[in-house]
């Protein structure tokens, strides 16, 4: 089923499938993108899956935000907005009481790849391209990722990917402990809804509590940076240094 332009869900013995759908702009994020993913987690929880399995249709699993998109006459308010309506996805993925997996391929870049770093498992494709490029951007990092990434890799490995910019592959982003497993390409979708197949058939209430308590030890802090990220997204955007 098709929710909104930009989601598509499919279900299966209780694991919920959500595929981000703007290949042609390799996924990358809008408003519409979002709004969508935000109502494809509500439809899924409300619907009674077990387990969720995030992935992108086409080339990409998420190129990030879109660039093309024009903010130029956007007020502070608006801007405000925006970025807290996109930090929710990161909200709710920790929120759910449900285990998420993130089936990532191609590219993972910028809030791409703060989307799968905010899941509990992440399944990659050989060749897939993990990127944290807003500081050469001029831009600041959003999603949690400013608590998310040093949580997972270390405050000197997250420093070292989100100051550089540069492009993380695969099997280093395993060595790393950004993913948990590498696979081939055409295995990625059929690995994570593996995976996810199996955490389904896990009891739900002993596994909503372990996810609630496991993602509580790191995000106690979380919604302070996701507040600081906001704050620094706003003065970044009138630096001039965007490009």
């Amino acid at each position: 089923m098709s929710l909104g332009k930009y989601v598509e869900i499919e279900e299966s013995l209780g694991v919920a499938t959500l595929f981000l759908n703007r290949p042609q702009r390799l996924n990358a994020v809008n408003a519409e993108l979002v709004d969508d993913l935000l109502a494809a987690l509500e439809t899924v929880e409300e619907m009674g899956a077990r387990a969720i399995v995030l992935a992108g249709r086409g080339r990409a699993f998420c190129a990030g935000h879109d660039l093309k998109e024009d903010l130029s006459g956007e007020t502070e308010a608006e801007a405000t907005a925006r970025l807290s309506r996109l930090q929710d996805v990161t909200r709710e993925l920790r929120r759910l009481n449900v285990p998420v997996v993130a089936a990532v391929h191609g590219h993972a870049i910028g809030a791409g790849a703060e989307f799968a770093i905010a899941c509990d498992l992440v399944v990659a494709a050989r060749g897939t391209r993990f990127r944290f490029p807003e500081v050469s951007l001029g831009l600041s990092i959003t999603n949690g990722a400013t608590w998310l990434l040093p949580a997972t890799v270390g405050a000197l490995r997250a420093k070292q990917l989100v100051l550089f910019g540069d492009p993380l592959g695969a099997d280093d982003a395993l060595s790393m402990g950004l993913v948990n497993a590498v696979v081939d390409p055409d295995e990625v979708l059929k690995r994570a809804q593996e995976w996810a197949l199996r955490l389904a058939g896990q009891p739900p209430a002993a596994l909503a509590m372990t996810k609630r308590a496991l993602s509580g030890a790191c995000d106690n802090g979380l919604e302070a940076a996701l507040r600081l990220e906001v704050e620094h997204a706003l003065k970044t955007a009138h630096t001039g240094e965007r490009v």
